[in-house]
């Protein structure tokens, strides 16, 4: 939208011709979703309090959480508001991409909005059942897949990038390529629910993470620097930086309301969608493997339920003293800011090594 009216500005002065720059739209994107959301913080939470929309604490849980019971959820609404909005001012609405992404977001915050919905009405931690959230998380999976398959324009863009390692890919085909979308997608939208069980736990390995994929971004966007690092020139993908820049903004306005102790939770319109996007962009960028690497944190979250319900089921008993992972180390008597901050800290490890990618092939 802005790219508009600067091209009508230059029409009288050239100097607004810097506000096309790329660097610039995603300073200026991150430092808008940032302000709006900080601007909207307390009016939201105000309001959440006002209507009674207050998390609902499992009772089988650390005793500690007891307390969060009726803290604001669904804080994921304001971080997507702020988040599209800064999107649709600096980004180019001409860019497919862009509205992939926006679409992704819509899509997986519209599924977490009803489970939202249904605790907050039924007062309980349940919310949508299993089979109805997988059904809705697959089906956005194959239309956000099958759309991204209609803007390839070349066999490159369905190839599996293998990092670290030089001129090796795996061709998918076009198969091959919807059935890694879906898991890709699915799993990530999943993960990073699992893992939204603690203040701040899982808005800021999203927040490192969105800002590596955005350095990948901006590089596979541009010739000069995909040439020189040996990474595959996609055109368009660029403009990607500019929606990363937006999604961190919008993260860390939000981490200033949900750090230790929380005013707010994102809630599952928060945490499927965040899931979901850092996904899709993943995918777009050809990175779903450094996506692993980044989220292993998610990974590790997700892997605890995992081998927690096949375990129980196989012996009866537990294999950790609760799933996730992050309240197995609170049963330990870990406290939490001591949990989120460690958490933290292997985020950003498992971020820097997969930026190390770049140089080392």
């Amino acid at each position: 939208m802005f790219l508009e009216l600067i091209s009508f500005l230059t029409q009288f002065n050239s100097g607004f011709e810097v506000l096309n720059y790329l660097t610039l739209r995603a300073v200026f994107a991150m430092l808008a979703s940032l302000l709006i959301s900080l601007a909207l913080g307390h009016y939201f939470i105000a309001k959440l309090h006002q209507y009674q929309i207050g998390q609902v604490v499992r009772t089988d849980g650390p005793k500690s959480h007891l307390a969060k019971s009726g803290t604001p959820t669904m804080g994921g609404v304001m971080i997507l508001f702020s988040f599209i909005a800064s999107s649709l001012i600096w980004a180019d609405w001409s860019n497919m991409y862009l509205w992939i992404v926006l679409s992704t977001a819509v899509i997986f915050g519209g599924i977490g909005f009803m489970d939202d919905y249904l605790k907050i009405k039924h007062k309980s931690s349940a919310g949508l059942s299993s089979r109805k959230k997988i059904l809705g998380q697959s089906l956005g999976a194959i239309a956000i897949g099958s759309w991204i398959v209609l803007a390839i324009d070349s066999p490159m863009q369905t190839e599996l990038l293998i990092p670290f390692v030089k001129d090796i890919t795996v061709p998918l085909g076009i198969i091959g390529f919807l059935i890694l979308t879906y898991l890709v997608i699915v799993g990530s939208s999943n993960a990073v629910n699992l893992t939204d069980g603690l203040d701040g736990l899982a808005i800021m390995p999203v927040i490192l993470i969105s800002s590596a994929l955005a350095l990948f971004a901006y590089i596979s966007g541009n010739y000069t620097f995909s040439t020189y690092l040996n990474m595959p020139f996609m055109l368009g993908t660029g403009e990607l930086f500019v929606v990363c820049a937006a999604l961190v903004g919008s993260g860390l306005g939000f981490l200033w309301f949900n750090t230790y102790p929380a005013e707010i939770f994102m809630g599952d319109v928060g945490s499927l969608a965040l899931g979901a996007i850092l996904a899709v962009i993943a995918i777009l960028l050809r990175q779903e493997i450094l996506l692993f690497i980044m989220g292993g944190v998610f990974v590790a979250e997700t892997l605890s339920v995992i081998i927690q319900v096949a375990y129980y089921k196989r012996t009866k008993k537990r294999f950790f003293l609760m799933a996730p992972i992050h309240h197995h180390f609170e049963k330990k008597g870990i406290s939490e800011p001591k949990i989120i901050v460690r958490f933290w800290m292997i985020t950003l490890i498992l971020v820097l090594v997969s930026l190390a990618s770049i140089k080392i092939r």
